[in-house]
């Protein structure tokens, strides 16, 4: 039997539940990555909340997908956007997923990320689900990355043109120690800070079961 294609799975079985809350989290390349797990697995103690992970390929390296995946969540990687099978008239996974989105978390969002989305290139479906995001759905960035790669001259300008052009909401980073052995300012704001961000806009309560 042939495999499905990756999109087609996708408008199968997720779709947009009504009075639900649909968080999309992307995973980019830092070590922050590694709290990716608890991010959803928080969130999920919540009342009608639905979470799809986009994740790049250097961010796996920090977090196991099973981790996440057994909480009942996918996590969505450059593979699943295209198969040789694919048509013209096929659903688009980014497009899909910006469909799908009612807040997007880019958590942690790499220096390197954060350069692609500031000047526009697309070339992973996360940053092709962040291109294609209408105006209106609220996106939430959370820098993570070496002291030195933040206080960078570029950074500030990358950083300037994500919050004042493009319009999202940059949290952070915050100063701490390091994966890297270095103290400095750079670190993903806080895990838990994350998720009550989303708590907060969205009004979210809590499961009867994690009171």
């Amino acid at each position: 039997m042939a495999t499905p294609r990756p999109a087609k799975r996708f408008v199968a079985s997720v779709e947009r539940v009504p009075d639900c809350t649909h968080v999309v989290l992307i995973t980019t390349g830092s070590v922050a990555s590694i709290k990716a797990p608890l991010i959803v697995r928080e969130l999920l103690k919540y009342e009608n909340v639905k979470i799809e992970v986009v994740s790049t390929k250097p961010s796996l390296v920090f977090f196991k997908r099973e981790d996440i995946e057994s909480q009942g969540v996918r996590v969505w990687t450059d593979e699943d956007e295209w198969s040789d099978s694919y048509k013209i008239v096929d659903p688009i996974l980014h497009i899909e997923l910006r469909r799908w989105a009612d807040v997007v978390l880019v958590a942690p969002c790499s220096a390197n990320t954060l350069a692609k989305i500031s000047n526009g290139i697309c070339d992973n479906l996360s940053t092709s689900l962040l291109r294609a995001l209408a105006p209106t759905t609220p996106t939430y960035i959370f820098p993570a990355m070496n002291t030195l790669m933040y206080e960078h001259p570029l950074t500030s300008e990358h950083l300037r043109v994500v919050r004042d052009i493009v319009k999202y909401n940059i949290v952070g980073p915050i100063g701490k120690p390091l994966a890297c052995g270095d103290i400095g300012l750079g670190a993903m704001t806080e895990w838990l800070d994350i998720v009550k961000i989303v708590v907060e806009r969205f009004q979210l309560l809590r499961s009867a079961g994690h009171a």
